[in-house]
């Protein structure tokens, strides 16, 4: 009689082909800060240093020494692959060379400004991005980053400091690393370092003493940088707990609608909430007949194809449904995918259009309250 042999479906088949890649993958190490000048290049190259002295093959892919006189000292005795030279609105500008890094494959490698955005032409938009290709040919890593970089903390960040940060990682980055530290300072340290010449050009102090480097904007930044670190260790913990002893799984969906700010607020408000419950998400659109793509504006649509790209980068599963009947879509969508958690975003209308959608929205609370499954509205 011939072995009976069960050959493994296309899922089973990728998540082993998934393990494989993980085992072959570098690791992550990722310093975070509340901002710049609080000593996370200075530390990257202080570990590169003992790393060697332990025989491991440290060297600089890039390094950002801002002309600061104790990290520059660091770099001496370290080997740096070389980077590209480009040429860019007629200037002379370095970048970081990835197929040098990945030809020169050493067991770990300084890569530093991990929210910068290369030069038109490179091979990835993000030098987040190159970090990825750097750990998927098996090379460690060890980045830096503030924390007003991080995506999801976008409307937190510009809400302290009245900036919109441009540049950006995406939190899957820190929810992959295996080990994220704080490099943590005082406010009054961290002025006293400014003050000091050590952070910015004497020049630019007092301009920085008057707009980002506040007491309250540092207090609120180290707050948010402390959180994300715990949060990073609570994903450990739970990583490293045995099976069966992780807690209930929670599974959040963002609803969300063609409204860009709210839409993108609730989006990174799941985000949050998704990391902290270490759980998988959705983001749903739902089009309904006057957004068929013959009949919504192009700048809502526009809108729409963005946000649902930044829901992907949080890590976010998109569903994109069709319907008369926004609450039953969200409720089957809920149902099918087992969600614990519907998030939608605070309603922004005006005294007619409560009244006119009172119903509705009461339909939605008594269909999950069935399922009890729990809605948040978000502000």
């Amino acid at each position: 009689m011939r072995p009976y042999t069960m050959l493994p479906n296309d899922q089973n088949a990728e998540r082993f082909l998934n393990l494989i890649r993980e085992s072959r993958r570098g690791r992550l190490k990722v310093y975070i800060g509340m901002s710049a000048g609080v000593g996370k290049s200075y530390r990257m190259l202080q570990e590169a240093h003992a790393l060697r002295r332990n025989g491991i093959d440290a060297r600089i892919g890039f390094i950002e020494t801002h002309q600061r006189a104790e990290t520059q000292a660091l770099v001496v005795g370290l080997p740096a692959i070389s980077r590209r030279r480009l040429f860019y609105k007629g200037r002379e500008l370095d970048e970081m060379d990835v197929q040098a890094v990945i030809n020169t494959h050493p067991e770990l490698v300084i890569v530093d400004e991990l929210a910068h955005t290369n030069i038109p032409g490179s091979k990835n938009e993000k030098r987040w991005q190159d970090v990825l290709d750097i750990l998927d040919a098996g090379i460690n890593v060890i980045s830096a980053v503030n924390i007003q970089h991080i995506e999801s903390l976008y409307d937190e960040v510009h809400a302290i400091t009245g900036v919109g940060v441009t540049e950006r990682v995406p939190d899957k980055i820190l929810q992959m690393a295996d080990e994220v530290v704080n490099i943590d300072l005082t406010a009054d340290e961290l002025i006293a370092r400014l003050k000091e010449g050590k952070i910015y050009d004497p020049a630019n102090v007092q301009t920085a003493l008057t707009n980002f480097f506040q007491p309250g904007t540092i207090l609120q930044l180290r707050e948010l940088a402390l959180r994300e670190v715990a949060s990073a260790v609570e994903r450990k913990i739970g990583r490293t707990l045995p099976p069966g002893t992780q807690p209930k799984g929670e599974r959040f969906l963002a609803s969300i609608s063609t409204n860009h700010e709210v839409a993108r607020r609730v989006i990174r408000k799941t985000a949050r909430l998704a990391a902290y419950y270490q759980s998988r998400w959705y983001v749903l659109y739902v089009q309904t007949p006057n957004e068929a793509p013959d009949r919504i504006r192009l700048d809502l649509q526009r809108h729409l194809i963005n946000n649902l790209k930044l829901a992907t980068e949080l890590g976010a599963e998109v569903i994109q449904a069709k319907g008369n009947n926004v609450v039953n879509c969200i409720v089957d969508e809920a149902d099918k995918r087992k969600v614990t958690t519907v998030c939608i975003g605070k309603p922004h209308f005006s005294l007619t259009q409560i009244i006119l959608r009172t119903f509705a929205f009461n339909q939605l609370l008594n269909k999950l309250s069935e399922s009890d499954t729990d809605l948040i509205i978000l502000s």
